[in-house]
């Protein structure tokens, strides 16, 4: 799917250009032209991209692969590649997955290219275009940096939903640690990771974008992708302090465990050592020997267990004045 949005030198407004005078809106040097491309065809590939734009073909094989890709930026004669990550939480299975947004920044256009059939991450700015004309006029250059502000601020309700469960997870791993709580806190763990590989490069292309000296980018507009940096840098530090966090939730998980199997070990090691002298006992007086003098006397049977009951008593009370339950 295409849609084409147009702001002309006159001040003229069209949203869903037809694509047959896309060539005449490009030929505006002065008008702005933003290109949606999501979940396109072969074909709409080979018309626009390549045909249309020349764009290199190794970015066109970056747009139309589905594998990982790192966050980048391109430079290129009359145009900029940025490739930048979205982030999908799937409510589903609870779990969090990223996904590639392109941008193909020229002079007077902005390409973008959503190959995924997630929901578009772009259709939020679209519909701010029709209130806010700020993102058309100034050109570009701040209609991309307003997108990606956009990609970025939707990182930040995953990453508060992370925080809320890991409120959670912290009182049941005091409370009552077991396994499912252990699974938790691993996916979370792994989930984190996820997000930091995209961050730590997109931040570093955002650096670019607000330092370097690109022809597409206005020296008042870099200072917004400085913005953009900076709440990256944020989202860093909150993304390490999560991950010292869980680090010390799964240290208190393992130790908590280990207490628990020792308190059990204890128990069943007090129980074993009690009943290790009376085994004895019970073993001596159940050998078959036919002179054993206490045993035909009327008292044997209630003194044997008269030893039982002292023998019990005064090792569970020399284990209580230990400390040891």
């Amino acid at each position: 799917m295409i849609r084409i949005f147009y702001y002309s030198s006159s001040g003229d407004i069209q949203f869903d250009l037809d694509p047959e005078k896309l060539t005449s809106a490009l030929e505006d040097k002065k008008g702005m032209v933003w290109i949606r491309m999501e979940q396109s065809s072969e074909e709409e590939v080979q018309n626009f991209l390549q045909d249309r734009f020349h764009f290199h073909p190794l970015v066109i094989e970056d747009c139309l692969s589905v594998g990982y890709q790192t966050p980048k930026i391109d430079e290129f004669d009359n145009y900029i590649f940025i490739l930048a990550h979205i982030i999908l939480s799937n409510h589903s299975e609870d779990d969090v997955v990223t996904k590639e947004l392109d941008f193909f920044l020229g002079d007077n256009y902005l390409v973008t290219f959503f190959h995924d059939e997630s929901p578009s991450p772009v259709e939020p700015v679209w519909e701010r275009l029709k209130r806010d004309e700020r993102l058309y006029t100034h050109g570009p250059d701040f209609l991309c940096h307003t997108i990606i502000d956009q990609v970025v601020d939707d990182y930040m309700p995953v990453l508060d939903a992370i925080e809320e469960d890991m409120d959670i997870l912290e009182n049941r791993v005091m409370e009552k640690p077991d396994p499912a709580t252990l699974r938790e806190l691993t996916r979370i763990k792994h989930t984190l990771l996820t997000i930091r590989r995209i961050i730590l490069p997109q931040r570093e292309v955002m650096n670019r974008l607000s330092r370097d000296n690109f022809p597409q980018i206005q020296s008042h507009v870099q200072i917004y992708f400085r913005d953009i940096y900076d709440h990256l840098v944020r989202i860093q530090d909150m993304i390490e302090s999560l991950r010292d966090i869980i680090a010390s939730d799964l240290d208190i998980y393992l130790n908590s465990t280990s207490l628990r199997l020792n308190e059990i070990m204890k128990a069943l090691t007090i129980v074993s050592t009690i009943f290790l002298p009376l085994s004895f006992i019970a073993g001596v007086y159940g050998m078959n020997f036919h002179f054993m003098p206490e045993i035909a006397k009327p008292w044997g049977y209630p003194m044997a267990w008269f030893f039982f009951i002292l023998v019990a008593g005064g090792m569970l009370y020399f284990f209580k004045r230990r400390g040891w339950f």
